[in-house]
């Protein structure tokens, strides 16, 4: 049982939460992480940013990425879950 009372798949939420953190890190300026969690709008002002400016705008855009990868990796599946899934927190 987690904060919304339904239960989740917990090999799911990791999955995700390690993917959008080592994506975040290694791809952030792109914006995938964003993808992957489904936020296609902030994906694409990443990804948008990094490219019309370009490459200007990327090395910003990779500070965000790195932040926020480092902060998915280190919470805890619950937390990630709350936060970036139910929550839908699109930055930081």
């Amino acid at each position: 049982m987690t904060i919304d009372g339904t239960g989740f798949n917990q090999q799911d939420v990791n999955g995700k939460k390690v993917l959008a953190g080592v994506l975040g890190i290694v791809l952030g300026a792109l914006g995938i992480h964003k993808f992957v969690l489904g936020y296609t709008g902030a994906g694409l002002v990443m990804l948008l940013v990094s490219i019309l400016t370009c490459g200007i705008g990327a090395g910003v855009m990779s500070v965000i990425g790195l932040i926020e990868g480092i902060m998915y990796l280190t919470k805890s599946d619950e937390d990630f879950y709350a936060t970036y899934m139910l929550g839908e927190k699109t930055w930081f």
